[in-house]
């Protein structure tokens, strides 16, 4: 059982350095930690921020100080793309990252947000240990990735306007869809796509530039976006957007650490992914909650709708990604035979 000891750090210091030490000895390595998304404590907060807090906390227990760590919020370390690659070259050890953000680099990615081929968090969750599972994770580490803590979520829609709910509701609309398989699919729904992280949707939407965004529950509570919205439409009973965005560590760093360490690392990573699967379906309730108290219109998305867009993405997106290259025809067809 992992430890949920009271750990003090500022919710607001960026970056917000957790230092986990025996306290006299220097520990051995030091990991630095980043992500895109707001800074809290251990306790509060975004759980994708807490889940690397309780992690820090938990390996640095284990490993008796041997291993200690600084968490970086807020893209305050590194640009919020950049991390992946960052990672890949060393220069940043772990990383709690949207998978398809590196897209643009290792086009393979993208299998972590294909609309329609996930649709629930148990089938997500069974990936690990599928054999897409097993495609994806030995791909990865040949790119210089190792995959912690699978951590899924499903999506939701923010609208400045009018709700985007069917694909007839999308034309005309300007959207942020999170990945060019996504964006593929608004496209053909007679949307103009923005491509932008989630921590860039505010003031995207702020400036008119997107009608709505589509991202996490937990994006849509942690970036405020009911201050710019009218409408929500939640995924909570459904959804055709689902990502994974892991807890992931560079294999250069991995590969240097003892093999006691990396054990330890290995297993705390893996216990967490209760944690991870716990906040985001927290979410997908509370966001409903959010954005009814600021005064927005929320609807939900049904399995018959579900099923509308993910008919699109077959015909489009899914063609697309499976004759990219060899790995990702065979990821997407190893990941389709998951069943929901």
């Amino acid at each position: 059982m992992l430890s949920r000891r009271h750990v003090i750090a500022s919710a607001l210091a960026a970056p917000a350095i957790l230092r986990l030490g025996t306290g006299t000895a220097q520990a051995a390595t030091t990991l630095k930690i980043s992500h895109q998304f707001p800074g809290g404590t251990i306790d509060k907060g975004d759980f994708r921020d807490r889940l690397c807090r309780v992690f820090a906390e938990e390996v640095s227990k284990r490993s008796g100080g041997e291993i200690a760590a600084e968490i970086y919020p807020n893209s305050s370390l590194i640009k919020t793309v950049a991390q992946f690659s960052a990672m890949r070259k060393g220069a940043l050890d772990i990383s709690l990252y949207p998978m398809p953000y590196a897209g643009g680099e290792v086009p393979e990615t993208n299998i972590a947000l294909m609309p329609g081929l996930v649709t629930t968090y148990d089938q997500g969750m069974r990936w690990k240990n599928e054999p897409v599972g097993k495609a994806l994770s030995d791909f990865l580490a040949d790119k210089g990735i190792i995959l912690l803590t699978w951590v899924w979520q499903a999506g939701g829609v923010a609208s400045r306007s009018r709700p985007l709910v069917t694909p007839d509701d999308a034309k005309g609309m300007k959207v942020r869809g999170g990945s060019r398989e996504m964006d593929m699919v608004l496209q053909t729904a007679g949307a103009s796509v923005l491509s932008v992280p989630s921590n860039e949707i505010y003031t995207a939407m702020q400036t008119g530039a997107c009608d709505a965004g589509i991202t996490s529950s937990t994006s849509l509570i942690s970036f405020r976006l009911e201050e710019v919205s009218k409408a929500l439409t939640s995924g909570a009973k459904a959804s055709y957007w689902f990502m994974l965005e892991p807890l992931m560590m560079s294999k250069a760093t991995f590969d240097k650490l003892p093999k006691n360490q990396q054990d330890i690392i290995l297993a705390v990573g893996s216990e967490l992914e209760a944690f991870g699967r716990k906040g985001a379906q927290d979410d997908d309730v509370e966001v409903a909650k959010v954005y009814e108290k600021a005064g927005a219109k929320v609807s939900e998305l049904d399995v018959e709708t579900v099923g509308k867009w993910r008919d699109i993405a077959r015909d489009t997106a899914w063609k697309d990604y499976g004759g990219k290259t060899a790995n990702a025809a065979k990821l997407l067809k190893l990941a389709s035979d998951v069943a929901a």
